[in-house]
């Protein structure tokens, strides 16, 4: 494997521009950007989410510019891991939330209980959820919030 990397011009362009800019030239910290998520990124995941490997759609699932349709099919995923990733994302809508609220799977039901996202009204159903596990989590999100506001 080679060691020299080779940028498009278009990386070239934002690694000049990033120069240019003097704030960042005085912090000790680097950024590249990646390119804008367009039309093209969009297609690239809608065909992903249906991938018959399942790492595939929960990499898809985690994804922070996934279309509204292709999360609620993912919510529906047979496969356990993709829904977790599902309940994991922060940018996940709160009526798919309140959908895996409910999910067949301690697991999934967990993450959404951990998700800092979900609206009042799921989190008091998972208050009284059948597993003590996702109770339990329940309550030390609901410890851990507490402790922000009177820290604040």
């Amino acid at each position: 494997m080679s060691c020299i990397r080779f940028n498009t011009p278009a990386q070239r362009a934002q690694l000049d521009a990033l120069k240019a800019d003097k704030k960042l030239n005085e912090t000790a910290v680097a950024k590249f950007l990646g390119p804008e998520f367009g039309e093209s990124k969009i297609n690239r995941l809608r065909t992903m989410a249906v991938d018959k490997n399942p790492k595939i759609r929960e990499s898809v699932a985690l994804s922070y510019h996934v279309p509204e349709d292709v999360m609620w099919a993912l919510a529906k995923d047979k496969n356990e891991g993709v829904r977790i990733c599902v309940a994991r994302n922060e940018t996940t809508p709160c009526d798919i939330l309140r959908h895996l609220a409910t999910d067949k799977s301690e697991q999934v039901r967990s993450w959404v209980a951990v998700n800092f996202f979900v609206p009042q009204d799921t989190m008091e159903i998972l208050a009284s959820d059948k597993s003590e596990s996702v109770r339990k989590l329940v309550a030390w999100k609901a410890d851990l919030a507490q402790q922000e506001l009177v820290s604040a």
